[in-house]
This record gives C-alpha cells, structure tokens and sequence, in this order.
C-alpha cells in the first residue's frame, strides 16, 4: 500500500500582488505536486471569504463581515497548519512578511519542520550572519528546518526531512 502524499503548508505573502498570485499558480504550486507533495495553499480560499476581501472599503457589508472573515482565515490557517508534515515559508521581500513569520513560529511550536527559501538578492538580515530577520531564522533552524536561496534545493531539504533522512 503506497504511503500518503505529505501535506506541505505554503507560508508566503504571494498573495498579495498580481505578480505574486501569478509565481504561486504557475511555479511554485506546480514544483511543490511534483517534488510528490499535496500542498496547503492559504490563498485557496473560499469564495465567500473572497468576496469579503473584494468588496469596496466603504461597503457597508465589508465592514459587517470583514472581523469575522479575519478570524475564520486565520482559524482556516492555523487548521492547515496542524494538518502539515512541514512548511515551506516564502521569506523574500525587505522583510519577512509578518504572516509568514507568525506562520513560521506556530508550526514550530507544534513540531513541524519549516523550510525558508529565500531567493530575493537583496540582503534583509540583522547582520551578516543571517539570511533573514535573526528571530525568523532561529525558529526556522529550531524546527529542524533550514534556509535556502532556491526552489529545488527548498524542495529537496523538504522531502528528506519530511522523510526522515
């Protein structure tokens, strides 16, 4: 009987921006199914969480719905999460993403193995001896994670922890 697909729990901010939505559906959701995880995408969200988020900033319903809708993405998040063999986090950008870091945090707290890959060039660490944010690197490390500055290489590390090797 063939073992189960491992659950991997994409952190990341790309879902934020046209270009990021773009990366996420053709590149890095097509490289995580084929390195033979299942991904957990959190911006695969429901359409009514959607129309939420779409709605005018002066509509009245927004403003009705928009805690609600706030709590249930993050429960939905924090669901995911536990459901995961691993995380990987997206970490480029100035700075890590807050989500992504709260994201990064939560699943090492629960034991689960983070992978950050890094591939932005430009230099976003608290000195020259971190990648990243040195408190965002730590727990990355402390899952028993590693950091990385490419795709394939993120996907590797993840797969042999994952299984174990």
């Amino acid at each position: 009987m063939p073992s189960p697909v491992p659950r991997i729990y994409l952190a990341s901010p790309l879902g934020f921006t046209d270009a990021g939505r773009t990366y996420n559906e053709a590149v890095l959701l097509p490289a995580v199914r084929d390195a033979g995880f299942e991904p957990l995408d959190p911006w695969n969200v429901e359409a009514d969480i959607l129309h939420v988020f779409q709605l005018a900033r002066d509509d009245p319903e927004r403003g009705r719905r928009l805690a609600e809708t706030n709590r249930l993405v993050g429960r939905r998040n924090a669901e995911l999460i536990r459901s995961a063999a691993g995380m990987l986090a997206i970490l480029d950008g100035d700075d890590v993403d807050s989500g992504t870091a709260a994201e990064i945090g939560y699943a090492c707290a629960l034991g689960r193995p983070v992978v950050g890959l890094r591939s932005d060039l430009r230099n976003s660490g608290d000195n020259e001896a971190t990648l990243v944010n040195l408190q965002v690197e730590w727990f990355v490390l402390e899952s028993g994670g590693q950091l990385v500055t490419r795709l394939g290489e993120a996907l590797t590390r993840l797969r042999a922890i994952v299984d174990g090797l």
